[in-house]
């Protein structure tokens, strides 16, 4: 490592002192961290880890990948931010912090192939996903439960025992071109990000909301080849894949005024909101203060498509003549939407406004165990966070359980599927799409 590597470095460790000085140590994170109450471990709860990140500089050098590994524990769930007392952004410390870290080791070979090589050209990666998804059926065998997922045909240490949704076999922005449905000059226009997992995992989500905003009469932009948020690279410490990504998106999305940009991903509405801007206000290279105007732009005008429909439009005018048959549903709150974001109402009053009767589990806003690369990294304790997710949806007797997220559709699918549940996983988009349907709207 050069000496300039080793000024950087000390720099980028110094730039944490004042936020990880707000940290008293009182230990609140404890109660509420999904971790911790699996594990019982000081090294698993925010208030260890910041005191890791405190001594970073001195312990990056002795044990850098054991520093790595205990950083990597984290679902990055915001639960101690969110019920913190000091507000320390525990979430913003250790993507800094393993950025730091990624700095100094690297990346392994597989993630630098996987966010520098594919993830941050999405052309590539819409193209090859879209090409994989016709020979999963090689790999993995669809099994006969509610939740449609596959489970791999021959045993591996990663896939073995998982409960996966496969790709689609159509991702939504297959067709190539800008989707423009507008009538111009007439009613609220929107732009809307689609995200990695709605495109390719669960396209019929991007369907549902189309179909149900052309409803209300919204002018809806889709720009063409779109990729990720950037959120997986970022929480592995690539900047560089993130940055990438950021710069091209604010680009894309620049181009033309609209009202709001719209998500059906709470992992990407938080990016986009909090993270895109968090970065560039870190950069004084060239062009990036006019970046940094248009992220805090769409950051600004970013909303989910429940607060869309909750806050702008009559939810329940299209059942008032003709109620359809209602459902038992529970929703349950991703952590970026409720806790990172504080949207939870909105949602449940696009649930309810079909006519159906919401039964409310015992934590709706407890982490499914998720986390992105967690899930990954940790398999065994993020099926422990999320089989307590399933028991507690599974309680309530419920035939679908609504969740804002699709990596939390990923996840609680593979939980449910385990239990062999006969419940449903939606998101509040398709629910309403669908009930939309049954009445002829």
């Amino acid at each position: 490592m050069s000496l300039d590597d080793m000024n950087r470095l000390a720099r980028d460790v110094r730039g944490l002192e004042g936020q990880l000085a707000l940290c008293t140590r009182c230990g609140m994170c404890q109660a509420h961290c999904p971790l911790y109450a699996k594990t019982g471990q000081e090294s698993d709860v925010s208030r260890g880890k910041l005191a890791l990140v405190g001594g970073l500089m001195d312990r990056v050098f002795d044990d850098a990948k054991g520093v790595q590994e205990r950083l990597g524990r984290c679902l990055l769930c915001g639960s101690c931010a969110h019920k913190c007392p000091s507000s320390v952004d525990t979430t913003g410390i250790m993507l800094k912090a393993r950025a730091i870290i990624a700095q100094f080791s690297g990346l392994s070979f597989a993630k630098q192939l996987i966010f520098k090589g594919l993830l941050a050209n999405p052309r590539i990666f819409n193209q090859l996903t879209a090409m994989a998804a016709p020979f999963q059926a090689l790999a993995f065998r669809r099994e006969k439960n509610f939740q449609g997922t596959s489970c791999a045909r021959i045993a591996s240490p990663l896939l073995g025992h998982r409960h996966l949704v496969p790709l689609a076999r159509i991702p939504f922005g297959s067709q190539g071109r800008n989707m423009d449905f507008r009538n111009k000059g007439r009613g609220v226009t929107i732009a809307f990000f689609v995200g990695c997992l709605v495109d390719k995992v669960f396209p019929q989500i991007a369907h549902a909301l189309v179909e149900v905003l052309a409803h209300f009469k919204v002018n809806i932009l889709i720009p063409r080849d779109q990729g990720c948020c950037g959120i997986p690279a970022l929480a592995s410490g690539d900047t560089q894949s993130f940055e990438r990504l950021l710069a091209f998106h604010v680009d894309l999305f620049s181009r033309e005024p609209v009202d709001y940009l719209v998500t059906a991903c709470a992992t990407c509405s938080s990016t986009i909101i909090r993270q895109w801007p968090a970065l560039l206000q870190e950069k004084k290279g060239p062009g990036q203060r006019e970046r940094l105007e248009k992220a805090m732009v769409l950051a600004e005008k970013t909303v989910d498509i429940s607060w869309l429909l909750a806050k702008r439009f009559d939810l329940v005018a299209p059942f008032k003549e003709k109620p359809g048959p209602g459902q038992v549903i529970t929703c349950h709150d991703p952590c970026h939407l409720r806790k990172t974001l504080g949207i939870f109402k909105e949602p449940r009053q696009v649930i309810q406004a079909c006519g159906h009767t919401l039964k409310e589990m015992g934590s709706p806003d407890h982490c499914c165990g998720m986390g992105g690369s967690f899930n990954l990294d940790h398999y065994d304790l993020s099926c422990q966070i999320g089989a307590e997710k399933a028991l507690d949806i599974m309680a309530t007797g419920c035939t679908t359980v609504a969740a804002s997220c699709p990596a939390c559709m990923v996840q609680i699918s593979d939980m449910l599927a385990r239990q062999k549940a006969l419940i449903r996983v939606k998101h509040p988009i398709q629910i309403y799409a669908d009930q939309l349907k049954s009445v002829g709207g």
